[in-house]
């Protein structure tokens, strides 16, 4: 209730999908291009760990954060198998910073979205079960062979399971077998225990079952109740170039994303109608305030901490973390989800702060509001960066507004025949960093996202024997449009033909 917002950050097992062929983000995507892209890559990974930093404001002008750390992994609780790809880079990435693999593989907190939960319903509901053979295996074969000899009212105990094993194992042994009871012990065991079978219906019967509908539904939905919880609480939801993270969260605790690329729009604003991405903020302070050219969110959390920046009156909010999140007061630790999410809830604050100092001419109060902050971050509010592409953010809450770039370059090709875009790229590439399109058999268009790099190419190439360089006319140089100006080149010539020929009227 406390809360001013959320800061979120989520790593995952691979970042852009190479499954298909260009699928890498490039300056030619539309918002719908890019995000069928991006909607490839999220059905085929899985996120490993959700970071949560919540910002409380005490009475003074500091804020407390709690920054958690969730290792997740997808329930496969009734759902059948859950299939995910690994790309190499980003296990390396991600190892290299420490990611502790075994714990998101043996401890992931277990999540689905409503189609998942439907599937777990109907099979809880049917009694049918879906279930690991080969782990419940060895389970099934020590119990059954243990019942056989066993007294009535006798126990033994299964041991080291997961905690999906430890509902699994007690749902398929029930099923099986009329005359036990189960009971999970804690600690990754079950107490099996051979009963009568009244004993047993009497049981089943009483309110202490572990194993009853609901409770099964909640352990399997795991992480997906606090997802509704965050849902529910219509705080503001910052992250750090965030496209990523929400359609995760959308595909994994919501629903499967939609093809349409509006519907995905529509569907966020109505989970969360505040949203604020910090690389969005801090790249509008980069254009309009001396705010030096860093990418990383540990980049941009140092510079707005070093004191050329630090405003002096009225000086930064106090962040304080909370005494059982002191680690990332002590270490830094980048990368990690939850030190990323209270990184990144910091650099919005001292952003909204900075701001607001150089927003009004007359003094800041020493205390501002929460609403303060978001009053002057209204333009940026909903707007969440969009990496290389047709426009520069995607926003959430109307239309994308176009982007400004450069203008394109048609590239020219003379006697230098079979020519392909790769090609193009590599000639490039040592001058800056275009995209490449081809336009015709022999033209190319490149796209730069900055000026500079437009006038390098424009000078250096103006003497090139094979490759002739200028900027694309729309007019001159589309396909279709010259198209249409040979259709109606020819339609205008048989006219002017037939009326040479037969329609001038003859001099008698």
């Amino acid at each position: 209730g406390r809360a001013a917002f959320l800061a979120v950050d989520t790593e995952f097992t691979g970042l852009y999908s190479t499954f298909s062929q260009n699928n890498e983000p490039s300056l030619f995507d539309s918002p719908v291009e890019r995000y069928l892209k991006a909607r490839q890559s999220v059905q085929r990974f899985t996120v490993t760990q959700l970071g949560l930093a919540i910002f409380s404001k005490e009475n003074s002008n500091k804020y407390v954060v709690h920054s958690y750390n969730f290792f997740l992994f997808p329930s496969t609780l009734g759902v059948g198998d859950v299939e995910f790809t690994l790309s190499a880079s980003s296990i390396q990435f991600l190892s290299h910073y420490g990611f502790d693999y075994n714990k998101f593989l043996k401890d992931g907190i277990p999540y689905m979205n409503e189609v998942q939960e439907k599937i777990l319903r109907q099979h809880l509901l049917a009694g049918s079960w879906k279930f690991h053979r080969d782990v419940l295996k060895k389970a099934i074969d020590e119990v059954t062979c243990w019942i056989a000899a066993a007294e009535e009212e006798e126990t033994m105990i299964l041991q080291d399971l997961n905690d999906y094993h430890v509902l699994e194992v007690q749902l398929v042994l029930r099923q099986g077998l009329q005359n036990v009871w189960t009971e999970p012990l804690g600690n990754k065991k079950v107490m099996v225990k051979k009963v009568s079978l009244q004993h047993r219906q009497l049981l089943e019967n009483s309110s202490h079952d572990h194993c009853q509908k609901e409770l099964i539904l909640l352990s399997a939905r795991g992480f997906t109740n606090l997802f509704q919880i965050l849902v529910e609480a219509k705080k503001p939801l910052v992250g750090h170039n965030m496209l990523m993270d929400l359609m995760h969260f959308h595909e994994k605790f919501y629903k499967p994303l939609p093809e349409s690329y509006e519907e995905f729009k529509r569907n966020i604003h109505n989970l969360f109608p505040v949203l604020i991405d910090t690389k969005t903020v801090t790249k509008s302070m980069q254009k309009n305030y001396l705010f030096p050219q860093v990418s990383s969110l540990l980049e941009v959390y140092a510079v707005l901490c070093s004191s050329s920046l630090n405003p002096k009156d009225p000086p930064w909010p106090v962040i304080a973390l909370a005494s059982d999140c002191s680690r990332y007061a002590e270490k830094k630790s980048p990368h990690e989800a939850g030190y990323d999410a209270f990184l990144c809830g910091s650099v919005l604050l001292m952003s909204a702060h900075l701001l607001l100092c150089r927003s009004r001419d007359d003094a800041v109060e020493a205390d501002p509001s929460f609403s303060q902050y978001l009053t002057v971050l209204a333009e940026h509010v909903n707007k969440v960066n969009f990496i290389r592409g047709g426009i520069s953010s995607i926003n959430f809450s109307g239309e994308d507004a176009p982007r400004h770039h450069p203008p394109a370059l048609v590239v020219h090709v003379r006697g230098w025949p079979g020519l392909n875009e790769r090609q193009i790229y590599q000639e490039f590439k040592g001058l800056c960093r275009f995209d490449v399109r081809r336009l015709s058999k022999n033209q190319f268009i490149l796209l730069s996202s900055k000026y500079k790099q437009v006038r390098l190419v424009l000078r250096d190439y103006k003497h090139h024997p094979h490759l002739q360089v200028s900027v694309y006319h729309h007019w001159r140089h589309s396909p279709f449009v010259n198209c249409l100006l040979q259709v109606s080149g020819v339609v205008a010539l048989w006219s002017l033909l037939a009326f040479v020929l037969g329609g001038a009227p003859s001099c008698s």
